[in-house]
């Protein structure tokens, strides 16, 4: 069993930056893939940014491409979100997971062990 527990965000201006943390319990923490998704109101929950299970390997959504970096400690069990130049497109409730394989993926059917996620806003 894996919990996982976002943590980071809040209320930022357009063009700040925030980190969000997700704090992951269990032994197979670093045997797997974690990703990064958001929901905003309305919308379905999007696919953010993924990390190998070595770190050596990442993914990102065109539209945070460049803005965003993932990483991982999995000394620490927990993988991390740095975000820049946030836009106002950025407001969303952010969740990680954890994929069913150690290598990272978009698609969010694999994910399992979802957290409670951290809301993140940006004004304008």
């Amino acid at each position: 069993q894996v919990h996982a527990v976002e943590s980071g965000g809040g209320l930022v201006q357009a063009g700040g930056s925030l980190r969000l943390s997700c704090a992951a319990s269990g032994r197979t923490f670093s045997s797997y893939a974690m990703g990064w998704f958001r929901q905003a109101p309305g919308k379905e929950r999007e696919f953010v940014a993924c990390i190998s299970w070595a770190g050596d390997t990442t993914m990102y959504a065109d539209s945070v491409k460049g803005r965003f970096t993932i990483s991982r400690d999995n000394a620490k069990n927990t993988v991390y979100l740095q975000m820049n130049s946030l836009k106002p497109e950025d407001t969303a409730v952010y969740y990680c997971a954890r994929d069913s394989n150690p290598y990272g993926s978009s698609q969010i059917r694999r994910y399992e062990y979802w957290g409670q996620g951290t809301q993140v806003t940006v004004s304008s």
